[in-house]
């Protein structure tokens, strides 16, 4: 007997935890990707009220969080993602503007900003 996986199903109402843990593991919901000297992240994050999205910076990684709490129907829904970028940002210039269930965040490149990594073969 197969077990439900759908957020829907009873067996998880009521059980406080992260709705995003029962989700399609493949699904994307977010868009990033660099122009204009500035990195361009778009989160779709529906169903979560401004003051409940927290942004933070800590060397070279974006943290997102946010929890809702529905106090009518005895539920809460969280959300956490990390995103790490690959040059310098100017921390101090990161902008985040948040419409229709979209997080939009600007993350401007410093002028002598330095790429992180190494670029890694593919054989085959």
């Amino acid at each position: 007997m197969a077990l439900p996986t759908d957020a829907t199903s009873s067996w998880t109402q009521g059980l406080g935890l992260p709705s995003r843990v029962f989700d399609d593991a493949g699904s994307t919901d977010y868009e990033l990707y660099e122009e204009d000297e500035e990195f361009v992240l778009a989160v779709e994050m529906p169903g979560f009220d401004r003051d409940e999205i927290t942004l933070a910076w800590d060397d070279g990684m974006l943290n997102i969080a946010a929890e809702h709490v529905d106090e009518n129907r005895g539920r809460k829904r969280t959300y956490h993602r990390r995103f790490r970028f690959p040059k310098d940002v100017d921390d101090e210039a990161i902008d985040a503007t948040y419409t229709n269930g979209i997080l939009e965040v600007t993350l401007p490149l410093e002028e002598e900003g330095t790429t992180h990594g190494k670029t890694i073969p593919i054989e085959g």
